[in-house]
């Protein structure tokens, strides 16, 4: 089986070590992702439903790179530093994942590496082919 790293181009992948992306097969693993714009400056600074639009669109654009969709996607894994904020934080989940209702775990945690991070979520996904 092949595996595949797919890269976001951020500066930090060769420093940590990670790839945004990572497909094996039919499968494909994407790294915590933040509500990171173009720019490299979190968007949504203490709105935590903006950031988590920001992610899930982030999220979304790796696994397009890894040759998947959405609607592959199987597990959601969402790290946030504000727990009373949840239901902003699923709201813009449920945005994206309404339809397809991936199995998912929403966490506290005390913080990201960035102070202005409010959230991370991971994915993981299979692809699912047709006949």
């Amino acid at each position: 089986m092949q595996r595949e790293n797919i890269s976001s181009g951020s500066s930090w992948e060769p420093i940590i070590g990670y790839s945004r992306a990572v497909k094996v097969g039919q499968q494909v693993y994407v790294s915590g992702t933040t509500g990171t714009g173009s720019d490299g400056q979190i968007v949504g600074k203490d709105d935590p439903e903006a950031q988590t639009l920001q992610a899930l669109a982030n999220l979304e654009q790796a696994l397009k790179r890894a040759g998947a969709t959405l609607q592959d996607v199987v597990r959601t894994r969402l790290f946030v530093t504000q727990i009373d904020q949840w239901e902003k934080i699923a709201r813009a989940h449920g945005q994206y994942f309404g339809e397809i209702r991936p199995a998912t775990t929403l966490v506290e945690v005390k913080r990201l590496i960035d102070p202005d991070m409010l959230i991370e979520i991971e994915a993981d996904a299979v692809i699912l082919t047709t006949a």
